[in-house]
């Protein structure tokens, strides 16, 4: 964390804790973290950044749903990387079928 550059931190309630928002406060980057409900004192943070999230989310989940991709088949990293390329290329352009 000490080496990261970012203007804002995006997670889900489980990384609401009081060690990682006080490295992010250290960093000076904005914590996007919904506060869990038992926090006594609840802290605003963006709606619209962490909606955001959910976009990131389904990258993930249209990557995985390659088997290829989620099960980590490829031996060499060069080959993985390479079949993430390719996954996004067919997420990214249209497909047309005749």
């Amino acid at each position: 964390m000490e080496d990261l550059e970012a203007e804002a931190f995006l997670a889900d309630k489980a990384y609401d804790t009081n060690e990682l928002l006080d490295m992010l406060k250290e960093a000076d980057i904005a914590a996007v973290i919904p506060p869990v409900k038992s926090r006594k004192e609840q802290r605003a943070y963006s709606h619209e950044l962490y909606r955001a999230r959910h976009v990131i989310e389904n990258v993930f989940r249209a990557l995985k749903r390659w088997r290829g991709i989620a099960t980590r088949c490829a031996k060499l990293t060069a080959s993985f990387i390479a079949a993430i390329h390719v996954r996004c290329l067919f997420l990214y352009l249209p497909v047309h079928t005749t």
